[in-house]
């Protein structure tokens, strides 16, 4: 085999783990932008490599790709950011290979908003572990190899990431999906016609919503009672001739799964200028997150226009 048909081979080898490597990139990192520039450095190492003493290269991508982003976590930038607390996880459409695996609800739950949230609250080394395992099913004797570490402590980082995780995670197990469709179209009935009791009802006493401001803000915008949140989202849903001009045209609003969570979309023609995602335990509302920052809904947008929407909750916002 010449090497033009060498190089050909071992770039069918590394495309053929890309939506793997992409998807741990993206678990550990919550941006699909910085995933992809990982699973892109990672190519890079890979071209670089000593390929004929690889013997195994998924094992090798996994290291290359985990260790990578590990650099990416522990940067000062990405410290100055998450730290100022204007870091949301960038929101993917259902369907997104990025999302995968999903057979458990483990894997499911490891990217969900809700726990890349949480996860920001991990070492890098911790998130590390807790995505290895729980998403991605390898035994510690295969992440210390990755990370190298001991197994125990390996071991050790998972148990204080669990705990972590847990002792903040605000939800239950999954949700029906009709339930929580109709969750959200009342929210969005009730937001649009200004019924504050009814968005109140909706929502848990413990509630919060997070907004972006459309990327506006430094700092993410946070309300954190009923009360408050139902005062803006009465205000945030209501129309008017400057949101029209901001978003671009008239969306029309579409309900979506979003990182497995039910969510709208705001969508005027074929470009999705805004979501809100929710998080629904036990029928009622436990956080509302509103994304409109154009940097973060690039890849969901780019999906959206390859989807077949159904028929909008509001046709013309």
């Amino acid at each position: 085999m010449d090497s033009t048909a060498v190089d050909r081979f071992d770039t069918s080898r590394f495309e053929a783990s890309r939506n793997r490597l992409a998807s741990l990139a993206y678990r550990l990192l919550g941006s699909a932008a910085d995933a992809e520039d990982a699973v892109q450095d990672a190519f890079l190492h890979w071209q670089a490599a000593d390929r004929q003493r690889i013997k195994v290269p998924e094992a090798w991508l996994t290291k290359v790709v985990t260790n990578l982003c590990l650099d990416r976590l522990r940067s000062a930038h990405a410290r100055r950011e998450r730290t100022a607390g204007a870091w949301l996880p960038e929101p993917l459409l259902d369907g997104d290979p990025m999302l995968g695996p999903a057979d458990t609800f483990e894997q499911r739950e490891s990217v969900s908003l809700a726990v890349l949230t949480l996860m920001e609250r991990l070492s890098p080394l911790e998130r590390a572990v807790y995505v290895l395992r729980e998403a991605f099913s390898y035994g510690h004797a295969e992440i210390a190899e990755i990370l190298d570490i001991t197994e125990s402590a390996s071991q050790q980082h998972l148990h204080r990431a669990r705990r972590r995780v847990t002792a903040a995670r605000r939800g239950g197990g999954e949700v029906d999906a009709a339930s929580a469709r109709r969750i959200v179209e009342e929210f969005l009935a009730a937001a649009s016609s200004g019924r504050t009791e009814r968005l109140v009802a909706l929502l848990t006493d413990d509630a919060i919503a997070i907004s972006d401001g459309a990327g506006l803000t430094k700092a993410l915008l946070r309300y954190d009672t009923p009360q408050r949140i139902a005062a803006i989202a009465r205000a945030g849903f209501k129309p008017t001739p400057a949101k029209r001009r901001l978003a671009g045209g008239t969306p029309a609003v579409h309900y979506a799964l979003v990182n497995g969570a039910p969510a709208i979309l705001f969508v005027p023609g074929d470009q999705v200028v805004g979501a809100v995602t929710f998080d629904i335990t036990n029928g009622k509302i436990t956080t509302v997150r509103g994304i409109a920052a154009p940097t973060r809904l690039v890849r969901l947008a780019e999906a959206w226009r390859q989807h077949e929407p159904g028929t909008p909750l509001i046709a013309e916002w």
